[in-house]
């Protein structure tokens, strides 16, 4: 038996035997002892988080009732948050502290992934939290925060600060200033102590804009200080991209011009556009999932190895990828945008967009957006990425599926055709998180046939149902002073950059009718005629079980 298994499978089973013997390993079936002891943590020199107070700025905002706050609670569940830690929040409606503390118990009730709230948790978490009123452009408001900071008896409270302006990007500039003013943010470096600006996106809505809002920020801020958030990056199958392609040599060695036909990234959306369609009118899907979601991801999974998995050295790979990739000249041939008409989702009907609140009944935005893009570098050169987002579409899913090239026109290819399906990786991002590699296999029976089939990895499957939300992590990550999993400054005005010629090539040209889609379906006739030419086709993502 071990003769059939091989050298490297005996050395595995003594090492297990070997640690059996001095009671290390419980025992178990040996394979998952060996996954156990195999086992590699990362975070032993992970910045350690210390005391501090994070203001949030828009208390009275639903991204601090549905997602700042629950995510908070639940750090202090697991017993993550710095001890001691305070939270003030900061907003102009007139209230206590008892009832902003009603207020959050409820969204966390409603909004948190647990759904429910432990009484004694929460208790001990709602005593460390306060409100302050006041309006952000009122310096008076600001002495009243710095009092009501210097009132907190631990050094640390009073100097380690996380400022979470969950506000309109507008009024980024005139928050830092004030604080500045306030002495609450210090752009120097002081030993001893630590503040810290998170920004929401969007950030900026053109390279312009985007210039302005870092200059207007590094005014009073310097850069290392400037957490900006795109909250994909928090999600764990986001994440496992890079642990993926770097940890798993055999997958490594394929991702590259040699091995990959093409790279498809699908970010679909169920719901449509609901009551944001004023915000929609303004931004689109490209201002709001293309320029950072989705050049997010294609970084990630394009990007060169890091030098190491310091923040800078992660960042720097992500950048040198945005940057290589070629310029959009001709967007005719390399970018769709569609909208929705009404149409049939769930078996109910839905408006189009036209039709939806604060739309203009002769709106061009474009709630669908398809983009063919290349990478100049040596790794991809030649390589199509395409991209798309779209909103009322059949199911919502993200993921990535590497095409890999079709085997030679020979033996099963030469007899099968098209019918033979190149291989293929699926990173599944969400829902039903997990890889997928597909290949190829003999159908049982008497009968000769080929058909796909697949091995799935599925992150409930193999770790459990729990999956923490993004903000969880990045929460942690910026009371810790981890950049890894923020955008920095480079990383924004070059996204735009990227961006910015494709919405002047259609500004002000309306939407042709094979640019329009029924709700409920994957798209416009032009998002096919998109991948046709090359004789690509796009792979749906499949519905959730």
């Amino acid at each position: 038996m071990f003769a059939a298994l091989g050298r490297p499978a005996i050395r595995d089973r003594r090492r297990v035997e070997i640690f059996r013997r001095v009671s290390i390993l419980p025992r178990m079936d040996d394979s998952n002892q060996l996954d156990e002891l195999m086992a590699c943590r990362l975070d032993d020199g992970r910045k350690a988080v210390t005391p501090c107070t994070i203001v949030i700025f828009g208390a009275s905002g639903d991204l601090t009732i549905r997602k700042l706050i629950p995510a908070l609670y639940h750090l202090a569940v697991e017993k993550a948050l710095p001890n001691p830690v305070r939270i003030v929040g900061f907003a102009r409606r007139e209230k206590d502290d008892a009832a902003w503390r009603e207020e959050l118990k409820a969204g966390v009730a409603q909004f948190s992934r647990s759904k429910s709230v432990d009484e004694v948790v929460w208790a001990e978490f709602s005593a460390n939290v306060s409100y302050c009123q006041g309006d952000l452009t009122d310096p008076a408001a600001y002495q009243r925060l710095a009092e009501k900071l210097a009132s907190f008896g631990v050094p640390e409270l009073k100097k380690n600060l996380l400022f979470y302006l969950a506000i309109s990007p507008s009024q980024f500039g005139a928050v830092v200033e004030q604080l500045c003013g306030a002495n609450l943010l210090k752009r120097d470096e002081t030993p001893g102590e630590w503040q810290r600006v998170v920004v929401e996106k969007p950030f900026g809505t053109d390279l312009a804009s985007a210039l302005r809002l870092n200059n207007e920020l590094t005014r009073f801020a310097h850069e290392k200080q400037i957490f900006r958030i795109d909250h994909y990056l928090g999600k764990e199958t986001v994440q496992n991209i890079l642990m993926f392609r770097f940890s798993n040599a055999i997958f490594e060695q394929l991702w590259n011009r040699t091995s990959v036909d093409h790279v498809q990234i699908t970010v679909s959306e169920k719901v449509g556009v609901g009551g944001r369609g004023g915000y929609y009118e303004e931004s689109g899907a490209m201002r709001d999932m293309v320029q950072n979601h989705l050049l997010q991801v294609l970084s990630l999974i394009a990007m060169e190895p890091p030098v190491s998995l310091d923040a800078e050295a992660v960042r720097d790979e992500k950048v040198k990828l945005l940057k290589s990739i070629r310029p959009v000249r001709d967007v005719s041939k390399q970018v769709v945008r569609g909208q929705y008409f009404a149409g049939m989702v769930d078996g109910k009907l839905r408006n189009g967009y036209r039709q939806e609140e604060k739309v203009k009944t002769d709106s061009n935005v474009e709630t669908y957006l398809a983009l063919k893009l290349f990478i100049d570098n040596w790794r991809w050169s030649g390589v199509p990425f395409f991209l798309r987002t779209g909103k009322s579409l059949p199911h919502s899913a993200s993921e990535v599926r590497i095409q890999f090239r079709p085997t030679p026109n020979v033996l099963f290819a030469a007899k099968c055709g098209l019918k033979l399906d190149p291989n293929a990786i699926t990173l599944r991002l969400q829902p039903n998180e997990g890889i997928t590699l597909r290949f190829n296999g003999k159908v049982p029976g008497a009968s000769l046939q080929v058909r796909p089939v697949r091995m799935h990895f599925s992150y409930d499957s193999e770790f459990g149902a729990y999956t923490p939300e993004a903000y969880e992590r990045l929460l942690l990550e910026a009371i810790a002073g981890d950049a890894t999993l923020f955008i920095r400054r480079d990383e924004v005005e070059t996204a735009w950059g990227i961006v910015d010629p494709i919405r002047a090539g259609w500004d002000n040209k309306p939407l042709t009718n094979r640019e329009f889609y029924s709700a409920g379906t994957w798209g416009p006739v032009a998002a096919e005629d998109l991948l046709a030419p090359t004789g690509h086709v796009w792979r749906d993502p499949q519905p959730t079980k």
